[in-house]
């Protein structure tokens, strides 16, 4: 496995409100991780690790990351620098911002405990190259790690803040650090505007602003759900959403998860309460002997139009967490 290949998996190994430190060192310096999220992001998701790691949910998603542990390069690259995901990270938070050369950028910030001088040397070790930029210092990934012809970079700012993902969008992030978060999602522009809606006790969330994405992939989505009414009908309402929420919030055993999507157009809210109540039914029909607890869980989730957009609401017990992993390792095999 490869640098670039490890890193993002080691933040997705997963997506997911950082109330993060504010400037420590300048008056115009920020180390807020949203402040050093682009404000023209298409996608911007945060995971709190430190609340996730006693949860069913973290234990799922830190099962997807246990696969690093056991590949040979990434396992060697974690016994390098020292770092173990599930104790040394905090707060993980992803954005993606849609560029004309055919792929995203992407960058990941994460806070927690670190230890620069092994990282760095692993990443040398590795063929990266130390890198002085007029903002800081970063590494630049071997060529065998760009994307489509785009470096990637890793910037260790400290023992509390690392920074990866493409090279331009590493570089940037560093000058709105210095800048005090100019340009950055926390100047109000963009998904920035669109951050009241994420409850600021949320352990993980993501906003999508779908205006940035073509309709075709709309229309690849719709092939992949199948032929049933309820889907095809949501699909075809999504396309008048501009802007979709989701968030979990662990609570003990349980997490409660919400998923919200923004559109003005009341007949377009109607449909989309419909089909979503349609595949609802549908998966409690489905599931109904295999599952007789999760349709109570079901049951309970709850389908609201409040004016600007529809959710959908409910609560994941624990026991079904760990019964749903179950269920996909046993198929996995």
């Amino acid at each position: 496995m490869t640098v670039r290949r490890f890193l993002p998996r080691l933040g997705l190994g997963a997506g997911l409100l950082l109330l993060g430190a504010t400037a420590a060192f300048a008056v115009r310096r920020t180390e807020d991780p949203l402040a050093l999220v682009p404000a023209d992001a298409s996608t911007v998701a945060m995971l709190r690790w430190s609340d996730l790691r006693s949860s069913p949910l973290g234990e799922q998603v830190f099962a997807q990351m246990d696969g690093v542990s056991t590949d040979g390069d990434g396992s060697r690259f974690l016994r390098d620098t020292g770092l173990n995901p599930r104790e040394d990270i905090d707060t993980m938070v992803l954005s993606m911002t849609k560029s004309g050369e055919g792929s995203d950028d992407v960058l990941v910030v994460f806070e927690g405990r670190f230890d620069p001088r092994r990282i760095g040397s692993a990443l040398v070790a590795r063929n990266a190259v130390l890198q002085k930029g007029p903002n800081g210092s970063y590494y630049r990934l071997p060529a065998e790690s760009t994307d489509h012809g785009r470096p990637g970079a890793v910037a260790l700012v400290n023992k509390g803040l690392m920074l990866a993902g493409s090279e331009s969008a590493v570089v940037a992030a560093l000058g709105r650090k210095e800048s005090g978060g100019t340009g950055g999602l926390m100047a109000g522009q963009g998904l920035g505007k669109q951050l009241s809606r994420v409850d600021a006790n949320a352990s993980a969330w993501a906003l999508v602003d779908l205006t940035r994405f073509p309709a075709a992939a709309l229309g690849a989505s719709r092939h992949a759900t199948g032929t049933d009414d309820a889907s095809r009908a949501v699909v075809g309402a999504m396309k008048s959403v501009s802007l979709a929420v989701f968030q979990a919030t662990v609570h003990g055993d349980s997490v409660d998860v919400s998923a919200f999507g923004l559109t003005s157009d009341a007949e377009n809210r109607a449909l989309l309460q419909d089909s979503l109540r349609g595949v609802l039914a549908m998966w409690r029909l489905a599931i109904q002997d295999k599952s007789p607890d999760l349709v109570s869980v079901l049951r309970g989730f709850r389908i609201e139009d409040d004016g600007e957009g529809v959710s959908i609401k409910g609560t994941l017990p624990g026991s079904v967490l760990r019964s749903l992993s179950a269920h996909r390792q046993a198929n996995a095999r």
